[in-house]
């Protein structure tokens, strides 16, 4: 019966004014969630950024070290077709016959192409291995720079949860304490508002005629009916609770003292 009965003294504008306050604060309590949502954001996307680098590091070392390793069997090769050559043109002068001759001369000129061809090949594992490093340079200076944004957004990070952390939990008691000032009813009518809503605003004013949630224009009745402050008033486009812009200018100060 007590209950009852505080409940009926408590006017409509009171009740207007206990949610106008609710709603200040759960936006401020949103303000630092946001503030403290994109960091880790940016500090993960700065991971991902740094283990793709990693990636492309680890993988700028293969092919320079495969190329490294290709250039030298090509040498090993030019030298083989040189000991070759040497061999056939020793035996050139033991042939017994003109046709042994031109024989080991098309072997001398063969061994002569693949020199060529291994040394063209050199020179293209060699262009090869000078990009690669050049990119394996950039990558570096890449990564440096990009694990010293991480330090100092993980730091940024670690200081904004320190100093909100505080002020958060301030928040949310000030918020409990007006929570007990408003009826279960209306307080779960404003929880549910603001749960669908995009913005998280349950209780707007009115600005320029309009809802200051959705924007739609408010009948100039219903707008006198919003001055009066004798009944609770919510937009008949979003459903949020409407509050005229003096309510909302009085409490946006006094909350904030």
């Amino acid at each position: 019966m007590s209950e009852a009965k505080d409940s009926k003294e408590i006017s409509v504008e009171d009740k207007l004014r206990a949610l106008y306050d609710l709603q200040l604060v759960a936006s401020e309590i949103d303000k630092i969630k946001t503030l403290r949502g994109e960091l880790p954001l940016e500090v993960q996307d700065l991971e991902d950024e740094i283990a793709g680098l990693n990636t492309r590091i680890t993988n700028c070392e293969a092919e320079i070290k495969e190329n490294e390793q290709a250039i030298s069997n090509k040498k090993r090769e030019i030298e083989n077709s040189q000991s070759l050559i040497e061999k056939y043109k020793s035996q050139q002068d033991n042939v017994r016959n003109n046709r042994e001759y031109e024989n080991l001369a098309k072997e001398i000129e063969f061994q002569g192409l693949e020199i060529e061809l291994s040394e063209k090949k050199i020179r293209e594992f060699s262009a090869l291995v000078l990009q690669k490093k050049e990119d394996l340079d950039k990558a570096n200076m890449l990564i440096s720079d990009k694990i010293l944004d991480l330090n100092q957004k993980k730091e940024e990070l670690n200081e904004i949860v320190s100093e909100t952390k505080q002020e958060e939990e301030k928040l949310r008691e000030k918020a409990k304490s007006i929570e007990e000032t408003i009826e279960p009813r209306l307080l779960t009518a404003f929880k549910r508002i603001r749960k669908n809503a995009h913005n998280g605003l349950s209780v707007v004013y009115v600005q320029r005629d309009a809802c200051g949630g959705c924007f739609n224009k408010i009948p100039p009745q219903r707008q006198m009916d919003i001055r009066l402050r004798k009944k609770i008033i919510v937009c008949e486009y979003c459903g949020r609770i409407l509050i005229d812009p003096e309510l909302a200018d009085n409490e946006s100060e006094s909350i904030g003292k």
